[in-house]
């Protein structure tokens, strides 16, 4: 005997019955609520900015680990290996001594021009590696970002950092020179310090800024070598601001505006700390507080904004 089931019941438009339809998905604040109410939050979502610089402060271990790491490793393949940190600065100040020094002769009215030439170009070094390591601070590292959970803005002040030890090995050397140029060391020596650290802060804050920016469009590090020697060349690295303000072919306002220029208030500073022929007439008015307050603007600007896209880095 075989037993038939009757068929499921089935409902036509000509019946007018209607079919039986299924219980409406919760609504996403259902959904939050109830993960809220488990302890359960967004994977990678962005903290508030308290809790994020506290996050920071922890992990200060993990950012100079990081940064003596990558300074270790940097030139290990190189015979020489970290006496590069000394040889590059070197090399570029010899080629611009011959082309700016010797063929353009900018040299004239400027006293000590070695010592002149040779500590822009060891400040400026400094600021140019921060911002080029900031456009790859995190396209350089999308394993570690895509793997593991921190603060993201660790990476870009790790290598900020670096860039600082790479400047204090280079500075020890610097100095050695400016002996053999009859600069000896004075009370002026120790501006070199303040001056150094609000560079660093500028920098760091200008390298914040460009990570968050290469991280969504990594062709900035292939804009950055053109941008960055345009700068150079404004700075005053082979050349004396005052000089050219003396000599009265420019409006004041030019003159003022690359007197003001972050990057040639940090490197007369430091001319000012350490050669002696490099007197206060170079500086523009306030130096110390436009200074301080580039450094300030550059840090707390660039900090706030790279934080604002903390969830987005490593994702897309």
């Amino acid at each position: 005997m075989t037993l038939t089931l009757p068929p499921p019941p089935t409902t036509t438009a000509a019946s007018g019955a209607t079919p039986t339809q299924l219980p409406p998905p919760a609504p996403d604040e259902d959904l939050q609520a109830l993960a809220r109410r488990h302890g359960l939050s967004v994977s990678g979502a962005r903290p508030p900015l308290p809790a994020y610089v506290r996050q920071l402060w922890a992990r200060r271990d993990f950012i100079a680990a990081f940064a003596t790491a990558r300074l270790t490793a940097q030139y290990s393949q190189a015979r020489l290996g970290q006496l590069w940190q000394l040889m590059t600065p070197l090399l570029n100040a010899a080629v611009y001594y011959l082309m700016f020094g010797v063929l353009m002769n900018v040299q004239h009215g400027i006293p000590d021009y070695l010592p002149f030439l040779l500590t822009g170009v060891f400040v400026w070094t400094f600021t140019a590696n921060t911002l080029t390591a900031g456009t790859r601070a995190i396209s350089g590292n999308l394993g570690l970002v895509r793997a593991l959970h921190f603060p993201r803005a660790s990476l870009p002040l790790s290598l900020a950092l670096l860039q600082l030890q790479q400047l204090l090995l280079s500075l020890a050397a610097l100095v050695v020179i400016l002996l053999c140029f009859g600069e000896f060391p004075a009370w002026s020596w120790l501006l070199a310090v303040p001056a150094i650290a609000l560079q660093a802060l500028f920098s760091a804050g200008v390298s914040l800024a460009l990570a968050r920016l290469a991280a969504r469009t990594p062709d900035i590090s292939q804009l950055m070598p053109f941008v960055l020697r345009t700068w150079m060349y404004v700075s005053g690295v082979m050349w004396s601001i005052g000089s050219m303000a003396s000599s009265g072919r420019f409006p004041d306002w030019l003159v003022l505006a690359l007197q003001c220029n972050p990057a040639a208030v940090y490197i007369d500073l430091v001319r000012f700390a350490l050669v002696g022929s490099f007197t206060a007439d170079n500086l523009p008015p306030h130096v110390w507080a436009l200074a301080a307050g580039w450094a300030a603007l550059a840090f707390v600007g660039g900090f706030v904004w790279f934080w604002k896209a903390e969830e987005t880095y490593g994702r897309g």
